[in-house]
């Protein structure tokens, strides 16, 4: 049997220079002439990597999307397992619904493009990131004790996704689009209210009474 070949540590060093050159080179041209308008060609030029190299780490630009976002969807993550009410633990569970809808729209707004490349990339690709089946388990937790809060936290977010919101901003602006998601949310959170109570699971995402497990995110 052909035993897998572990890289030695310099080929592992120059590789992880490569992710960071192709990272700061891609956000800098993203920024400067907008995500549709660079080539993966103009990527691999500024980072100094050969283009075939660009492609077996990161496949395309919805490749890069995802490893652009990572760190800034770990911080909302981390806001929401451990940081301070109403976004972390310690707060009613409504609460919690609008303080989430707020920080996840002012993180979907400061980086449109990138996430709206990330969500449609291929059909269904914004279902199969990991970082969406957070925000799923997370709002579903919230609303537990309303019917179906499973298929309610899918229908919660499929207002918050990027191509929906990116073609509403130019209709409606960012005012009314902000406060037609936290009525949603209120109206959720009573819809939950309600219903029948029944307890969340003990020591959970999201969960009031502070415990927490991060649901895995594809590693870019």
């Amino acid at each position: 049997m052909e035993l897998l070949r572990t890289p030695p540590p310099r080929e592992r060093a120059d590789a992880a220079r490569n992710r960071v050159a192709v990272l700061d080179a891609a956000a800098r041209l993203f920024a400067e002439h907008g995500v549709a308008a660079v080539s993966m060609d103009q990527i691999a030029a500024a980072a100094g990597v050969g283009k075939g190299t660009l492609f077996r780490r990161f496949g395309d630009k919805a490749g890069l999307a995802v490893a652009l976002l990572d760190t800034r969807e770990q911080m909302l993550q981390e806001a929401i397992l451990h940081g301070p009410p109403p976004l972390g633990p310690g707060a009613a569970s409504s609460e919690r619904l609008t303080a989430f809808v707020g920080a996840y729209l002012d993180y979907l707004l400061e980086h449109l493009d990138l996430v709206r490349m990330s969500e449609t990339a291929t059909p269904g690709a914004r279902y199969r990131i990991g970082a969406y089946r957070f925000w799923h388990r997370h709002v579903a937790i919230l609303l537990d004790g309303a019917p179906d809060p499973d298929h309610a936290a899918h229908t919660l977010l499929a207002a918050l996704a990027a191509d929906h919101v990116a073609a509403l901003l130019a209709e409606l602006g960012e005012s009314r689009i902000r406060t037609g998601l936290h009525r949603l949310a209120e109206n959720y959170s009573e819809w939950r209210r309600r219903s029948p109570e029944s307890p969340s699971p003990p020591g959970v995402l999201g969960s009031s009474s502070g415990g927490g497990a991060v649901v895995g995110r594809p590693s870019a």
